[in-house]
């Protein structure tokens, strides 16, 4: 068997908008979540989040969060790329309850995980991160989203 590795590559800190609380559908309840920018910073990419997309979310019956964020990152050198990160976050309800009312909760309390994926400019300094898969190690503060991403080898 072999035996996955990854490598950091860099912390995303997404600023976010006011959470918008779109109802209960057939998935759960549906809400949608502003992004209106941030910062990038790491070893293997440097730059910022565009105000520029938002997190779709589903609050499952079993009280999971369903996450699908869309976004542009905009590298130190210029070039836009484009993000797609889904995942779950999830933990006892009491700790989801202070997550949803925006009081501060240690990433340890809860998980949350993603995986991302880019579409870059073929051509540019941000080519190669079409050819990678991310995972994604994430907590949430009350106005931002703190996402750590780990390139696999």
């Amino acid at each position: 068997m072999m035996m996955l590795h990854t490598e950091y590559a860099f912390t995303a800190r997404v600023e976010l908008g006011p959470t918008i609380v779109i109802g209960h559908g057939p998935e759960g309840l549906r809400r949608y979540v502003p992004i209106l920018g941030g910062t990038v910073d790491g070893p293997l990419l440097r730059g910022s989040v565009l105000a520029a997309g938002g997190d779709s979310q589903v609050v499952r019956i079993d009280g999971v969060l369903s996450v699908e964020a869309r976004y542009v990152i905009r590298t130190s050198d210029g070039v836009n790329v484009s993000v797609v990160n889904r995942g779950i976050r999830r933990g006892p309800p009491e700790v989801m309850a202070r997550l949803t009312a925006g009081s501060p909760v240690g990433p340890e309390e809860y998980y949350f995980r993603t995986a991302a994926q880019f579409e870059a400019p073929l051509g540019t300094g941000a080519e190669w991160l079409n050819s990678s898969i991310f995972v994604c190690s994430a907590g949430r503060e009350p106005d931002a989203a703190i996402v750590h991403f780990f390139q696999f080898l």
